[in-house]
């Protein structure tokens, strides 16, 4: 190898060689030009790798893995049976069995998705725990957070990790939320927080204190409504 191009060449020939060692040993692939795989990568047979999916650092890929097109995962364990699917981006995270995640899902560093969990469209982890069968299914940011086993997480649900304070010696400040809660659309909640066992938080609620056990918690202002009271503010059409 003496210049650029060179390397270029070498790489992809050993990135052919790989793709081939795994496609012979029981690894399924949609488009083998389309693939790019570190040498430090481990993948297990009975595995299916879409086009444009990019494998890289200590990943290891377990039996019965599906992985959809466009899938980056760097130093990410999908254990056995996960799917992960369209647009997905993982670093240093673990996938349990029979999980998954996206499409168009972002595991930030130290997520860790547990065994037939949903991980849904435009989600982002990062530094959190993610329960058995616990569901996360659109459009929601949690990040320093521990979530039990059976939660729903509705869609729009934010973490509010970080304002500015010193708490415990940390800057971020972490939110749990125990096993078989119920968290609504359109809530957020401001760390550190914990949603107790069992728990049911309404859907439009900013918690800023913790929840008891099977309780309900209600965070927004009551409705007003004021009829005809539009024409004032938008004048007659």
């Amino acid at each position: 190898v003496n210049n650029p191009y060179e390397l270029a060449l070498a790489s992809q020939t050993l990135n052919e060689a790989i793709i081939r060692q795994y496609a012979m040993n029981g690894v399924r692939f949609a488009d083998i030009r389309r693939v790019l795989i570190e040498p430090t990568v481990a993948i297990e047979p009975d595995v299916e790798i879409g086009p444009n999916v990019v494998l890289k650092g200590a990943t290891v890929i377990e039996r019965g893995t599906k992985i959809g097109a466009g899938v980056v995962l760097q130093d990410v364990i999908v254990r056995n049976g996960a799917e992960i699917k369209t647009g997905t981006v993982g670093e240093l995270s673990i996938i349990g069995a029979g999980a998954t995640v996206g499409p168009y899902a972002h595991l930030r560093p130290k997520s860790d998705v547990g065994s037939k969990a949903k991980i849904g469209n435009f989600v982002e982890l990062k530094n959190t725990t993610i329960g058995e069968k616990t569901s996360v299914a659109h459009l929601s940011y949690l990040g320093d957070a521990t979530v039990g086993k059976n939660v729903n997480i509705g869609c729009g649900f934010v973490t509010c990790n970080f304002d500015g304070r010193t708490v415990n010696g940390s800057r971020k400040h972490r939110t749990t939320i125990l096993d078989d809660a119920f968290i609504g659309s359109d809530c957020q909640v401001i760390a550190p927080v914990t949603i107790g066992r069992g728990a049911y938080v309404a859907s439009g609620s900013t918690v800023t204190e913790s929840v008891p056990d099977e309780a309900l918690a209600i965070a927004r202002s009551r409705q007003t409504t004021k009829p005809g009271y539009a024409k004032k503010i938008l004048g007659e059409k």
